[in-house]
């Protein structure tokens, strides 16, 4: 096996620092991690049988990359399903989060993508701090006292009363001073975690890393070639944040993408298929949205859990959600019932079982109502790898800044705009960043492609080609299109043949704009006016074959994931 300490720049510094003699004598506090031999065997994860299946392993890494002797050892899961043909290297995986589970895309995008899994070993990883997949480890949780929590049912943070607002700000500081007080919380980051990553390419035996990452896994990649540019291959950055800027960014900018994805695309979309039962234009149909808001709220769903339905609604799955909640309500409301669309109608009760755990046809309001989210008893574990990442990347802002960006979202972009400001626990973080995060440096940024959908409601068109043009990277933009993940999981036979050709070919694709897919239960694309500009080729229909089930499975789980505000 053939290991390389070039990349782990820690251990330059450590080393360097140490005077002649010493570093004779002392030993060197990374070979064991270097040394350490990769177990592969079965996956703690249910694997579907008709793609290949990819063997496990954990690796022990440092507690602490700029003190490698110092403090306990983590373990990090990873993943491999091995090239069936000419190897050119491995290419590591990453959905996003901040702490999203990396393990299992290994299997179902070597599946999707046989002609790139041909030279490329797919490589999953469940990052520090996320545990294992499948697994009992439950990784970074934040122990969260309930009983300090806001007990009002009908929180809305469109009241602008003191009390509401106390109210509304009381829960991101609990869960900030929650996942603070574990002496965990500073090494669960960025720079920590791209350490590990350049750990991994070492044990693999290769000099390059190649890479593929959706939504917060774009800042990951981004700044893993800033960290290690000699070691950065290929690198495919898919729903990007804004790499160059400051990742809290990316989650203040949800109130305003998803304002316009919910206006230009989604009520128009609905009111193409819901006509009767939601209005036949989107005017209409974000009228009715009100009533419907209001009528949730009188049968006991707090405005702020309605109004979250329909935040960051990046996948299929979560489309027709919704639809759902608006058609069963407005059956309620309006005391009759229309049949679903003809095209749509086996998706809705798939999304329907998944979701509320019964036919499409049976579901009614009650039900929707009795699935709105009740606190636990007592304390609750929460995920805090989303919150120590974000918050400790880099200096937080404070909570009377959120809550003066609540004020100017708000009337702009009613959806989020009201909760978003009040709702983040970076505004109560008060520990400072340990280490600095670089910007791309030219020889790294010459081996990155940047993929961006135009209407994402997760990260914006507008960071992510402010983050191509100051990188001097190409981006290829899917015009027409809202939903989060592109590559591999979209059906778009455009971006999907520019990206295998990245991969598998010596030169970069030029910026390009590619048509998007047609929306579900439609059969052509609805262009709508935005930031990406006209498409470059005509579209086609996503194709329906074997295959879709997973492309939208994965699809809702790079979004459900990255919803994690």
């Amino acid at each position: 096996m053939r290991t390389s300490r070039t990349g782990l720049a820690v251990a330059v510094s450590v080393l360097v620092a140490a005077t002649a003699p010493a570093a004779a004598t002392t030993p060197d506090p990374l070979a064991p991690y270097l040394a350490q031999k990769v177990s592969w065997g079965a996956c703690p994860f249910k694997q579907p049988s008709r793609f290949p299946a990819a063997e496990c392993a954990r690796i022990t890494v440092p507690r602490d990359w700029a003190a490698p002797a110092a403090g306990p050892e983590l373990q990090v899961a990873i993943s491999r399903v091995a090239a069936t043909g000419d190897r050119r290297g491995a290419i590591l995986l990453n959905p996003g989060g901040p702490g999203g589970q990396g393990t299992s895309l290994a299997g179902a995008l070597a599946g999707l993508e046989p002609s790139v899994r041909e030279h490329y070993d797919f490589v999953g990883m469940d990052p520090r701090g996320t545990g294992q997949e499948g697994g009992t480890d439950a990784g970074f949780v934040c122990r969260v006292p309930l009983g300090r929590l806001p007990d009002d049912d009908g929180l809305d943070a469109r009241d602008r009363s003191a009390r509401s607002i106390a109210l509304h700000q009381r829960t991101p500081q609990v869960l900030a001073e929650a996942c603070q007080s574990d002496a965990l919380a500073p090494y669960i980051t960025t720079w920590q975690t791209t350490h590990d990553m350049d750990l991994i390419r070492a044990l693999l035996g290769d000099e390059k890393l190649n890479y593929l990452g959706y939504s917060y896994g774009t800042w990951l990649g981004a700044k893993y070639a800033s960290l290690f540019p000699g070691h950065t291959g290929k690198m495919v950055l898919d729903s990007s944040v804004n790499f160059e800027g400051r990742l809290q960014a990316a989650f203040e900018a949800f109130p305003k993408i998803d304002q316009r994805q919910f206006d230009r695309v989604y009520a128009p979309w609905l009111a193409r298929r819901f006509p009767d039962q939601l209005g036949k234009t989107a005017t209409e149909v974000r009228a009715k949205w009100e009533r419907l808001r209001a009528f949730f709220k009188d049968q006991g769903v707090p405005p702020d859990v309605f109004d979250h339905i329909f935040v960051g609604n990046g996948s299929t799955r979560q489309w027709l959600a919704g639809a759902l909640v608006l058609t069963k309500g407005a059956a309620a409301l309006d005391g009759t019932a229309k049949p679903p669309p003809a095209a749509l109608k086996d998706d809705l009760d798939r999304v329907s079982r998944a979701v509320f755990g019964r036919s499409a046809e049976k579901l009614t309001a009650a039900d929707v109502v009795a699935a709105a989210p009740e606190l636990e008893p007592d304390y609750a574990d929460v995920p805090g790898t989303r919150f120590a990442v974000a918050c400790g990347d880099q200096p937080a802002r404070a909570s009377t800044w959120y809550k003066l960006l609540s004020d100017l979202q708000g009337p702009a972009y009613p959806l989020f705009g009201w909760a978003y400001g009040l709702s983040e626990p970076c505004g109560f973080w008060s520990d400072l960043p340990r280490h600095e995060l670089p910007v791309l440096p030219v020889r790294a940024a010459k081996n990155v492609l940047v993929v961006q959908g135009e209407f994402d409601p997760q990260t914006g068109y507008e960071q992510a080609e402010t983050a191509a043009r100051t990188a001097g990277v190409p981006m290829i933009s899917v015009a027409d299109s809202p939903f989060h993940g592109q590559y591999a999981v979209s059906g778009n036979s455009c971006v999907d043949d520019l990206v295998n050709a990245f991969f598998l070919g010596t030169t970069r694709p030029a910026a390009t704009i590619c048509p998007g897919v047609p929306l579900p239960g439609e059969n052509k694309v609805f262009p709508v006016a935005g930031p990406a500009g006209e498409p470059t080729a005509p579209s086609e229909p996503a194709p329906r074959d074997a295959h879709s089930p997973t492309r939208q499975r994965l699809q809702d789980t790079i979004s459900a994931v990255n919803r994690g505000y």
